[in-house]
């Protein structure tokens, strides 16, 4: 397979990306991903993947071009499709049109593919090739390549503090710590997401919908919320939901079912959820990235258990000092090196606040 990429090459792939970054909120559980297809240097089809059971990207961007697309070169963000599920492959359809090559940012991860769209290709006499713009093209897929690879979804840890790392006064008021601009940001990070997960504790405090709110998605993410012994109330505004549990009450189940509850336990030690159970129930639902907006106590037990992937971080431009409430509960370390370690990936200005994305190091 070819290894060497023009200049064209790149730009062509760009815009490939351009376009798979359309479906940011709406391809769940499918990743998201763009094709151009070029021929004599001009660009004759164009096509993105819109949403799950829908055509892919590669058959938009075929009916497009139409009886043009052959000898045509096709870059697409990730290897096309080699089997049959709700659509039929790719791979194949671009040997039908007869394109004389094909470039892929990078290979599927998901093992009913795995390399299998380029074999098909190139025993097609295609040249097949792969790698271009990689590492674009993973971080618009980081769910689904983690669902795939470790069976389990990626998870985004929101959170929302002073510069003094503190989410609330002593009292609870934290109405409002950061400005309008950065609340609405969050709804961005809500809106990409296949789950919203929270725990009991803050839906007693704060009674919240955590929905999509001013994006038309065409879906809502699904509401998680981690609750032991199932404290939530009956007329929660998160409901409906699925409720995680260690042990569930038959009376009580059956109340939070009437309201539309989904009711799992999912025990684990000292009598709390299996984290990492939930997970893998969730990846097994095809949930692909999780936002977490949660307090203390599920923020610091995800930290603990290394589970915190993507950590969001904004930070206001104020301080509360010492008695206010902190972002993660655990237990005191007695070294540094014990401490989680994050990279810093992206530091911007949102509004009169600050956005820090990190990723686990």
């Amino acid at each position: 397979m070819n290894s060497t990429f023009s200049v064209a090459d790149h730009a062509h792939m760009a815009r490939a990306l351009q376009l798979a970054a359309r479906g940011l909120f709406t391809t769940s559980p499918n990743p998201r991903v763009g094709c151009v297809i070029v021929k004599d240097d001009r660009i004759i089809g164009e096509g993105w993947h819109e949403r799950a059971g829908t055509p892919h990207a590669e058959i938009h961007a075929l009916k497009a071009a139409g009886d043009a697309a052959r000898g045509a070169t096709v870059y697409v963000t990730l290897e096309p499709c080699s089997h049959h599920g709700r659509t039929p492959p790719c791979a194949e359809a671009l040997v039908n049109a007869g394109v004389a090559r094909v470039v892929a940012a990078m290979s599927d991860p998901n093992p009913l593919v795995a390399g299998g769209g380029i074999d098909m290709l190139t025993l097609a006499g295609i040249d097949a090739a792969i790698g271009l713009m990689e590492t674009e093209a993973r971080a618009l897929n980081p769910g689904f390549i983690s669902r795939m690879t470790r069976r389990r979804p990626w998870i985004r840890l929101k959170t929302a503090s002073t510069l003094d790392g503190k989410t609330a006064l002593a009292n609870g008021s934290s109405q409002w710590i950061t400005g309008e601009a950065a609340r609405a940001d969050v709804q961005r990070l809500r809106a990409r997401a296949c789950a919203i997960l929270t725990g009991s504790g803050t839906v007693l405090a704060d009674d919240p919908r955590m929905n999509v709110r001013d994006f038309d998605t065409g879906r809502q993410p699904l509401r998680v919320v981690v609750d032991s012994s199932l404290h939530t109330p009956a007329d929660a505004a998160i409901l409906p939901a699925l409720l995680a549990c260690h042990h569930a009450d038959p009376v009580t189940r059956a109340t939070l079912e009437a309201a539309g509850a989904e009711v799992v336990e999912l025990p684990g030690a000292g009598g709390r959820v299996d984290l990492a159970a939930l997970l893998t129930l969730l990846a097994q639902r095809g949930v692909n990235e999780v936002h977490v907006e949660a307090g203390a106590a599920l923020n610091g037990a995800l930290l603990a258990a290394g589970l915190v992937d993507e950590w969001v971080a904004y930070l206001a431009p104020m301080a509360v000092g010492d008695d206010a409430r902190g972002l993660f509960a655990q237990p005191p370390l007695v070294s540094l090196a014990d401490a989680a370690r994050f990279k810093l990936a992206d530091v911007r200005q949102i509004g009169g606040d600050l956005r820090l994305t990190l990723r686990r190091a």
